[in-house]
């Protein structure tokens, strides 16, 4: 069982532009698919609904770890927490890191989310084949909204 899911894509818009994409919540829920109360502060909770079709009465939770202008963006959060009925807080946490370095084409972003052998042995399986798939999707959407 891999612990760490990685993804990497080469986008074409100055770090400038994915950047703002990541940071800034309203453009983050569009691409993310997530309706967000309120701006990303490092320490803060950070809450909404996710818009995607079918998932509309999922709520998404993220803690804000890191904010480093135009380098890395990170939040913890509970991967694949969809069981309205599972309280997910007793569980550790996964770290997702967005890392931004300039590239001939424009930005690359690398996407890495650690933690997954601290999920339960019931739901790890589970979390982490839908969230590799999730950050496949996520790469692609991104890259259409900055494009």
């Amino acid at each position: 069982m891999n612990e760490r899911i990685e993804k990497s894509a080469e986008l074409q818009a100055p770090v400038s532009r994915v950047w703002r994409a990541l940071t800034d919540y309203r453009e983050f829920g569009e691409w993310f698919r997530v309706k967000l109360d309120a701006p990303f502060e490092p320490g803060k909770v950070a809450q909404g609904l996710i818009t995607h079709p079918g998932h509309e009465h999922v709520a998404w939770r993220a803690i804000i770890k890191a904010v480093e202008p135009e380098h890395l963006f990170s939040f913890t959060g509970h991967p694949y927490a969809v069981d309205a009925s599972v309280d997910y807080e007793g569980e550790t946490p996964t770290l997702v890191e967005f890392r931004l370095e300039p590239s001939a084409g424009g930005t690359l972003l690398r996407i890495t989310e650690t933690g997954f052998d601290k999920i339960p042995a019931s739901r790890r399986a589970e979390a982490f084949r839908m969230n590799d798939g999730g950050w496949t999707a996520q790469l692609e959407n991104i890259r259409k909204h900055v494009a």
